[in-house]
């Protein structure tokens, strides 16, 4: 069985540290907001040429924080419109209306699955505020022309970076482009704890400030509490964790980039659509994603050959029971997306002889 993701073979490559890790944080006696935190922001913020790493309990947290703390700072309200694409993964758009803000949804680019510039300067209106480009897969959505549009009508950005660790536009990476952005360390992520785990990366002292108190019950000194926040605290166990994988993050990414550059020159089969690069080392590969029109067909054909795919994501936000309201809406390239796209297994510890047996099974589909 070729598996999707196999996580017990990643972490098993570094279980000494791992465990040396976790003995460290057991041993010190010291299990919220201690030096293990700490030293992980700093060393996360470091990696993404940040200012400040703000450490919270889950990646949903993140952005529902970060939302909240421009609240508190008077720069968004109530009933403020959040543009974001109409395809991404439901947390992005809880986060908005978790702070009772309005999302905005719009077509993606059909070809990168990002955020298009063109789609979010139509939607544009007197109550938009904010922009959250969604960096889906592992690349980066086109920042550099999203800044420029947030510059021109005096809008935040909140980067979506859940799949994204490391991703670059111009040398500049996932995290250190928007205002602020917001980081999902959920075990399968490129930079994946042994939890839920999740980060803020920012430049703005300010909003690091009010963040540090909202995941800690609204307080910056214990038992004085400037507002009414929430427990959100990234435990000292997960941040060890992240600190080890942390310093393997590059090199895993390195061997995603390979098995991505080997499926993309491998696969040929005329039924499957490949994934669109915008620049082929800027790509972090969380996802490997197909599409086929015959999509339910191909994945049973591929569980028969003993390789197992997922979707990501089945339904989109806009069509699910959550968000009634929006089920009239008609998105019809979003919903194409979803019908058809394919995640193939893309894993660092994969051998060359399962990614060419992967290779094989796609080229010989052709129901």
């Amino acid at each position: 069985m070729i598996n999707f993701l196999d996580l017990k073979a990643v972490n098993s490559q570094y279980q000494s540290d791992l465990k040396e890790a976790c003995a460290r944080v057991i041993d010190s006696g010291w299990y919220i907001m201690g030096n293990e935190l700490t030293q992980f922001e700093l060393e996360f913020a470091a990696y993404c040429n940040t200012k400040f790493a703000i450490g919270v309990a889950n990646g949903l947290d993140a952005l529902i924080l970060t939302i909240r703390a421009w609240k508190e700072l008077g720069k968004l309200k109530a009933g403020d419109e959040v543009i974001v694409q109409a395809n991404t993964y439901i947390a992005s758009v809880l986060a908005i209306t978790e702070n009772d803000l309005v999302p905005v949804l719009v077509e993606p680019n059909p070809e990168t699955y990002n955020l298009d510039p063109q789609t979010v300067r139509k939607a544009i209106t007197e109550k938009t505020k904010l922009i959250l480009p969604v960096h889906l897969y592992g690349q980066l959505s086109p920042m550099p022309e999203i800044m420029a549009i947030a510059k021109e009508y005096d809008l935040l950005v909140l980067e979506d970076c859940a799949q994204s660790h490391g991703a670059e536009v111009e040398g500049k990476r996932a995290g250190n482009w928007g205002d602020a952005a917001g980081f999902s360390f959920y075990p399968g992520k490129n930079l994946g704890a042994l939890g839920d785990a999740g980060a803020i990366t920012t430049n703005d002292t300010e909003l690091a400030e009010t963040l540090k108190a909202l995941r800690n019950y609204g307080s910056h000194k214990k038992y004085q509490n400037l507002y009414q926040g929430v427990n959100s605290r990234l435990d000292e166990i997960q941040a060890a964790m992240l600190r080890v994988k942390l310093r393997h993050l590059e090199a895993e990414t390195e061997r995603r980039q390979l098995i991505a550059q080997t499926y993309r020159a491998g696969i040929t089969n005329p039924l499957v659509t490949l994934p669109h690069v915008t620049a082929e080392l800027a790509h972090v590969w969380h996802l490997f994603v197909l599409r086929c029109e015959k999509r339910e067909a191909l994945q049973q054909y591929l569980a028969d050959m003993n390789i197992q795919t997922l979707i990501h994501y089945p339904i989109p936000p806009h069509q699910q029971q959550a968000y009634a309201e929006f089920n009239s809406l008609q998105l019809p390239i979003t919903e194409r997306i979803h019908q058809q796209v394919l995640s193939i297994p893309l894993d660092p510890t994969m051998s060359d002889e399962a990614i060419e047996m992967v290779i094989g099974a796609i080229n010989g589909f052709n129901e």
